[in-house]
């Protein structure tokens, strides 16, 4: 039998129930990179619809700020700089620093060349020794046109004249420097007359070279002459030398005034007059005493004077001084062909390294006719020649 169906109210429709759909919440542990299930989307409804069990899915917006210290995701910190470009920037160093040293090395090099080419080399026409691979003898003449300084025995003297005369010797045992006296009573070479030998500089340098080994007899290999005009320079470009004064002193005829004792640096003018001196005067407790040695003690002085000159050469580790101080002296500095440039750099380096040894050569005064001169006092003298044969 079949019912019926049953009346509504009026103002009332017939409606079907309503169907609900149920999302199950995503699975936390779905693999990464899985595209979760997109839920359908659910009827409209009032409100006694059932709510979402998940919130609705939103497209990624601009991030907003939080206030948080922690920079954002799209800033990121500044690489460093590559390794290929530090790598290239220390090559770069390393071409450039040997390139500037040899420029500096090559100009060093072409200022010593230029220096040394400007030294004027003196024809001594045979009358050099030859060495014998120990030991050299190094004639060394201080050369002065000042005559006016020494009155005493210039007459027929005229242009320059050895000033200083000293033999210097070199041997593996040590240096040795020995004076010879300006006024020492010779026979002069190729003349066959006597005379002071300082007499035989101005018959040439060859001369007085043949007139030192025939009187003294020994052997002289090389020849170095230095004008006393240089030496001024010569001190000036090493800053001064030390000399020690026990006393004041002075002399008026050279310019030497020293006003207190004690060890003064002497500049290029002051060291020239000191070496100069022939007339040097001490003051001691206030009294006047003129050097009773005369020319010995000048020569004493000009020894001193190398000394201090030659160490302060030696100990200058400035090339720029030292090439200062070799120009100065290139205008008036003379050598045999024999002594080329490593030579004399060898010569001023071993005489800095280390003081030759004073020798003094025994001479007693005599009178020839009006002149006061020196002669070899003998056998004293021997036994010191013979220490430079």
């Amino acid at each position: 039998m079949t019912e019926e169906p049953q009346d509504k109210p009026d103002g009332q429709e017939h409606k079907a129930p309503r169907r609900q759909y149920f999302v199950p919440a995503p699975d936390t542990k779905a693999p990464s990179g899985s595209r979760a299930a997109v839920p359908k989307p659910q009827n409209s409804g009032t409100s006694h619809s059932a709510p979402r069990s998940t919130p609705p899915r939103n497209r990624p917006g601009p991030a907003k700020s939080t206030g948080s210290a922690q920079p954002p995701l799209a800033r990121k910190a500044q690489p460093p700089a590559p390794a290929r470009k530090r790598r290239r920037f220390r090559f770069r160093w390393l071409l450039v620093i040997p390139v500037v040293a040899l420029i500096v090395l090559g100009f060093f090099a072409y200022r010593a060349v230029s220096t040394f080419n400007r030294i004027e080399r003196v024809d001594l026409q045979g009358s050099l020794a030859a060495s014998n691979g120990t030991t050299t003898n190094y004639l060394l003449v201080g050369s002065d046109s000042r005559a006016e300084l020494d009155p005493e025995g210039s007459s027929g003297v005229t242009g320059s004249r050895a000033d200083t005369i000293i033999v210097l010797r070199l041997s593996p045992e040590g240096s040795q420097m020995m004076s010879i006296p300006r006024d020492l009573w010779v026979q002069i070479a190729d003349t066959g007359q006597n005379g002071r030998i300082n007499g035989a500089f101005n018959r040439g340098s060859a001369n007085l070279v043949r007139t030192v080994t025939s009187n003294l007899d020994i052997p002289i290999n090389h020849y170095v002459e230095v004008g006393f005009g240089s030496f001024a320079g010569l001190v000036d470009s090493l800053g001064g030398v030390p000399i020690e004064f026990p006393y004041p002193a002075f002399d008026k005829q050279s310019g030497l005034n020293i006003t207190e004792p004690g060890v003064h640096v002497l500049n290029g003018e002051q060291a020239l007059a000191y070496a100069r001196s022939r007339h040097f005067v001490e003051i001691v407790d206030g009294k006047e005493r003129k050097d009773p040695t005369g020319d010995l003690g000048r020569q004493q002085r000009q020894q001193t004077f190398l000394r201090a000159a030659l160490g302060a050469l030696g100990e200058s580790r400035n090339p720029i001084e030292l090439l200062s101080a070799a120009d100065s002296m290139s205008g008036e500095l003379k050598v045999d062909d024999g002594l080329g440039m490593r030579d004399m750099f060898n010569l001023a380096r071993k005489l800095g390294a280390a003081s030759p040894e004073t020798v003094v050569l025994p001479t007693r005064n005599v009178r020839k006719g009006k002149a006061a001169v020196l002669e070899l006092e003998e056998p004293a003298a021997q036994e010191v020649l013979a220490g430079f044969r």
